[in-house]
């Protein structure tokens, strides 16, 4: 599997990172930190990224998208991660997008997806549940059939941007099973309460109160929704890895200019052979970080079969990498490096709940060993 990009590819890289660099401080994860903004992310920057095509990288030409590969959106969101882009990527095009790219009704893809291309709605899924942890199957939410669809009951928690969200796909259990239906976020019974996370991104719990929804809002079969949930969040997680190296990969790359800057003692710190080693082996990490995301995106796109096995790859080796130099990081910095003026302190933040999103390393490496037959 060839684990490097091609020129578009690289092209696309460049231009996302100019892009990132030129319009996304760190300051200004502060900023919208500090002042509690209720969005939590710049609408106009996300409009932006729209009409630069981010937002229609994997979806369809019919639906307005470019129709390219999942490699070329994981290139997006590891220079979106270099600098912790808090707009609605993992929520929209890694959830709510996927799991109507997978099982969406024609009828809801023309909806919903041209929107999503515009940059003008933002979808999530709910799915995960109090006590559910990384279980996809663990929901208590109710599904009752009416003469004419669905009565939703139950709550949410941790949903990505649910506040937000113009649209949600939303698991519940019904006579035949987990079925996933498409929720729209201005329906009766609906309530929203926005959650405060440590790495300063938006999440929220959502409560369905004999939410009635046509039978046209089931996304896929009846029964089915376990499945296709653990598809969409099995591709969700790949992009997650994708981003989660773009921010490691920037924390190391500071730590570096720091080293080889600061001096201590009429030397620079980067001559102490003890903190080489220390940096040689966060190099080794990453790198092997590297081949695994895009080894892993790549098998979205070459060969679907193989992505559960190596979504539990990459997201374990990010996982690990991402926490290992955010913690490096800061120890290397010294004191400067745990205030909260200082910027390392949102990588660390970020890697946290980044780790513990869509399976922490732990849960990945057991699910990588029993689908390899160990």
């Amino acid at each position: 599997m060839k684990l490097t990009f091609d020129e578009t590819q690289e092209q696309l890289a460049e231009t996302a990172k100019s892009f990132v660099q030129s319009t996304t401080p760190i300051d200004r994860i502060r900023r919208l930190r500090d002042t509690k903004d209720p969005i939590g992310y710049s609408p106009k920057l996300w409009k932006e990224m729209a009409d630069l095509g981010w937002t229609g990288i994997c979806v369809p030409e019919e639906y307005g998208g470019s129709g390219l590969g999942f490699v070329e959106l994981c290139v997006v969101l590891e220079e979106a991660g270099r600098r912790l882009v808090p707009e609605p990527l993992v929520s929209t095009l890694l959830l709510g997008a996927q799991a109507l790219l997978l099982g969406g009704t024609a009828e809801q893809k023309e909806r919903w997806l041209p929107n999503v291309v515009a940059g003008a709605a933002v979808l999530t899924i709910a799915y995960q549940e109090t006590g559910s942890r990384y279980d996809l199957r663990k929901v208590e939410t109710v599904a009752e059939r009416t003469s004419s669809g669905y009565r939703l009951t139950g709550k949410k928690v941790h949903v990505l941007d649910g506040h937000v969200a113009n649209a949600l796909v939303v698991s519940a259990r019904g006579e035949s099973g987990v079925s996933l239906f498409l929720v729209d976020a201005k329906a009766s019974g609906l309530a929203f309460t926005p959650t405060s996370r440590i790495d300063s991104r938006n999440a929220a719990e959502v409560r369905l109160e004999s939410v009635l929804v046509p039978a046209s809002a089931l996304v896929g079969e009846a029964g089915s929704g376990a499945e296709l949930l653990t598809r969409v969040v099995d591709r969700a997680t790949v992009g997650l890895a994708a981003e989660m190296l773009g921010g490691a990969t920037q924390a190391f790359e500071d730590t570096l200019g720091y080293l080889k800057s600061r001096k201590q003692f009429g030397v620079t710190l980067g001559s102490f052979q003890a903190l080489q080693h220390r940096a040689a082996r966060l190099f080794i990490e990453l790198s092997l970080a590297r081949s695994a995301v895009v080894a892993a995106a790549r098998t979205v796109d070459e060969s679907p079969e193989r992505v559960p096995r190596m979504a539990s790859l990459a997201k374990a080796r990010a996982s690990d990498v991402f926490v290992q130099v955010a913690n490096e990081a800061i120890q290397m910095h010294g004191g400067i490096g745990v205030t909260d003026e200082f910027h390392l302190g949102f990588y660390i933040k970020r890697a946290r709940v980044a780790e513990m999103t869509f399976g922490d390393g732990a849960f990945h490496r057991k699910r990588w060993a029993e689908l390899a037959g160990y």
